[in-house]
């Protein structure tokens, strides 16, 4: 009987498969030193933007707009971020991982909706794995 997988191949039980349904989280050891805060990100490209958009002719609410999506090109640098958070107080863990910089527990990365998974998913797992 062919099945479909969740990029919509199909196979068959037994076929070759590229994709594997173990499900493994991957370890990171921090370093000993914490980073600066400037390392986390790299906000060069962002800045550039802005910069060209506080001098366009555009209206206020426009130029605001525009600046908030500008954000979306700083590139963060999540291994520094890791020994960051390793080495921070723990509110400020907390908050990091609110704000998923950081995915510590899997149960918390789905109550804070960083974690969906489908019906379909979902019952699927259950069979294949149980509860």
């Amino acid at each position: 009987m062919k099945q479909i997988n969740l990029f919509g191949k199909e196979f068959a039980p037994g076929d070759d498969q590229k994709y594997t349904t173990k499900i493994g989280a991957p370890i990171y050891e921090p370093k000993n030193k914490q980073p600066y805060l400037l390392e986390l990100c790299d906000k060069s490209k962002t800045h550039r933007l802005m910069k060209e958009i506080e001098a366009s002719n555009l209206s206020y609410d426009e130029k605001n707009f525009l600046i908030d999506a500008a954000r979306r090109h700083t590139v963060f640098n999540y291994e520094k971020i890791a020994d960051y958070y390793a080495h921070a107080s723990k509110e400020m863990q907390q908050l990091m991982e609110r704000s998923a910089l950081v995915i510590i527990d899997f149960e918390k990365a789905i109550e804070y909706g960083y974690v969906k998974l489908s019906d379909d998913i979902r019952k699927q797992y259950l069979e294949e794995y149980g509860e």
